[in-house]
């Protein structure tokens, strides 16, 4: 049983501790004792306000379900304390010096950062721009304008642009462009619409090269109980942990 030690007691941290299959949580940690405790008491696992202490606990896997402050803050010393991460957050890997130093300590260490899909679908088959050349990738992505902090009366191109530019803007909404980027090995284009008329949040991807053409379409719902974070975000993590240390691999 892969042990777990879970950095975020957020939304997503509560579906990860509920929904345990083929893992166990057996520590959680989070800057505000109350979070952690009530995590805690729903899991059996110990609550932990002091990052220190949770991290010297005998888990194998850190996952990150809290925030890009949170992975620039913890992933470099969970990695040096000999724990492999799993980060949501991946937007934190934008920092192209912060990514570089990061996977050089893993390589030293010989621990393993794992990416979930998040928001998205087919993060696997896109690991194919490493080896074949691609030529374009967009992500368009519409939200509703109150989760951008706008107000609009239609459909408003708010950001257009590479990826790197649009975390200046909209650093809550870089996670998917960053995944989709260190996937293919390739920049990516981002199309951010704030659209009144949606409630969900869409991702359109589009990818031209040497395979041919893809196009993909997710409508996330919210999470149960956060409407602000993606179920399907939670749910990619909970099948990673699922799979990690399944002999049959499915996929890129």
């Amino acid at each position: 049983m892969v042990r777990i030690g879970l950095l975020g007691c957020g939304n997503v941290g509560r579906i990860i501790t509920t929904h345990q299959d083929g893992f166990e949580v057996i520590a959680v940690f989070d800057q505000l004792p109350e979070h952690a405790e009530s995590l805690a008491s729903l899991s059996g696992a110990k609550p932990y306000s002091d990052f220190d202490q949770f991290i010297a606990e005998d888990f194998d896997i850190c996952v990150e379900a809290a925030s890009i402050a949170a992975v620039r803050a913890y992933a470099l010393t969970a990695i040096e304390r000999g724990k492999d991460m799993v980060i949501l957050s991946v937007g934190a890997l934008a920092d192209n010096a912060f990514r570089t130093h990061l996977i050089s300590v893993a390589q030293e260490r010989k621990r393993k950062i794992h990416i979930p899909s998040g928001a998205i679908m087919g993060l696997d088959n896109l690991k194919v721009g490493q080896i074949s050349q691609i030529n374009t990738i967009l992500l368009r992505t519409t939200k509703s304008p109150e989760s951008l902090g706008m107000s609009v009366n239609t459909r408003t191109l708010a950001f257009k642009g590479k990826a790197n530019e649009c975390v200046k803007q909209f650093p809550k909404n870089i996670n998917v462009s960053v995944a989709i980027a260190l996937a293919t090995a390739h920049e990516v284009q981002v199309e951010l619409w704030a659209d009144p008329a949606v409630d969900k949040n869409i991702h359109e991807i589009f990818v031209s090269g040497e395979f041919g053409e893809a196009y993909t379409k997710i409508t996330n719902l919210p999470s149960p109980d956060n409407p602000a974070t993606s179920y399907l975000a939670a749910l990619s993590v909970l099948s990673l942990l699922k799979n990690i240390d399944n002999p049959l691999v499915i996929g890129a």
